[in-house]
């Protein structure tokens, strides 16, 4: 093996081209296999907390998000039918309290950011990872299309559905919770003279409307200038068919699912053009997120409910933190990933705990023990401290 290793990373989301950024800026030599022709701006918005655009500063690819997305100046928590506000959350000042202020922006946008910070030729397109195997005791990289590579690391970052997490422990299926997503995105023009009442905002259900309850609807904008707006639910849905990650949603259906909602939310579906639907999948922390010199991140080991906005987050930082134990490893990987998930599994955890239960920031709430780490410097405790 040579000093430094050959690190193949499987997929190229938001998780895996972070950490082979910051692997490369360390030195190494990573390759990224992607099953995909190529990146495409499909997805969704996504919030970065002051925790992931640390992240993004070590980067070095801030300043380019912070050009494309926006800071919301207004956020609120509201209640379903009278708009009630729950909490301005932005009577807080994160920027003065965690260094940096959340930033909004479409998911592909951000990937496009991402993917330029990259060396060029680090993806690889159209290559769906089959199996990993051992010959002459090399790693071999084997693909659908019957091409091989050979790696010193795999990184599995290959999402819910992850091919490296189904090796390393078998074939599982995601849970899937009993809860869509409707999702839209589309130019604000089409509002027409109408204007929503803030930059963000998430309306929240009760128990007084037992027909209305268990369900919140978010909108927002996704870009500085404001002329797309998004918007993504939490929906009750007792079933979903198998083998599909989304299908077309009609508006019929999310009029139904939102009846007597306030009129902004009424608007603002009207509006949309089109509209997807999303299953909401978990799964209960794994036993192992490493074996040998294979590993896994984000949701490929621990996917949660997006309702704290931290989904993609947790992948960010396990990529950071990933990128630290590599680099300090001195060629023993396994105590590096066993190194890796001691310092992950704990706040993982308790995050997807968290999304899972789709209470934060409903009413105010202390956010530090998310917004206020940093990956990229937090001291690194041993793999010894680790209590499986």
């Amino acid at each position: 093996m040579s000093i430094k290793p050959r690190i193949a990373v499987i997929g190229a989301g938001l998780g895996g081209v972070t950490c082979a950024i910051l692997l490369q800026k360390m030195g190494h030599d990573v390759v990224i296999y992607e099953q995909a022709p190529r990146l495409a701006r499909i997805g969704a918005g996504i919030g970065l907390g002051p925790n992931v655009l640390k992240v993004m500063r070590e980067a070095g690819v801030m300043d380019q998000m912070m050009d494309i997305g926006i800071v919301h100046q207004s956020s609120y928590s509201r209640v379903w039918d009278t708009g009630e506000i729950l909490w301005n959350r932005r009577d807080n000042d994160w920027a003065e309290k965690y260094g940096l202020p959340p930033l909004t922006m479409h998911r592909g946008d951000m990937l496009t950011v991402l993917s330029r910070a990259l060396k060029p030729g680090t993806i690889v397109f159209n290559k769906q990872l089959l199996d990993i195997g051992t010959r002459m005791g090399e790693t071999q990289l084997l693909f659908t299309d019957q091409t091989e590579y050979e790696a010193d690391i795999v990184i599995g970052a290959d999402g819910v559905n992850s091919k490296v997490r189904e090796i390393l422990l078998g074939y599982e299926p995601p849970i899937y919770t009993g809860f869509v997503a409707y999702r839209s995105i589309y130019p604000s023009s089409l509002l027409g003279d109408f204007k929503v009442s803030s930059d963000a905002a998430k309306w929240w259900s009760d128990d007084r409307h037992p027909a209305q309850e268990d369900r919140h609807f978010i909108i927002y904008y996704l870009t500085k200038q404001r002329d797309e707006i998004y918007f993504v639910t939490g929906s009750p849905a007792p079933d979903w068919p198998g083998g599909v990650s989304s299908i077309p949603a009609t508006k019929k259906e999310i009029k139904e699912c939102y009846e007597g909602f306030h009129d902004e939310v009424q608007r603002v579906i009207d509006a949309a053009p089109a509209a997807s639907k999303w299953p909401l999948l978990e799964r209960n922390p794994l036993p192992l997120w490493s074996r040998d010199n294979i590993v896994v991140l984000g949701d490929a080991c621990h996917p949660m409910k997006p309702h704290m906005g931290q989904g993609a987050g947790m992948a960010i930082e396990d990529a950071a933190i990933l990128a630290r134990c590599i680099d300090a490893a001195s060629g023993n990987f396994t105590a590096a990933f066993r190194r890796y998930r001691a310092n992950r599994i704990e706040r993982t955890s308790r995050v997807q705990r968290e999304s899972h239960e789709n209470v934060w920031m409903k009413h105010p709430t202390d956010p530090s023990w998310v917004y206020g780490y940093d990956a990229t410097t937090i001291d690194l405790v041993s793999e010894d401290t680790l209590v499986d």
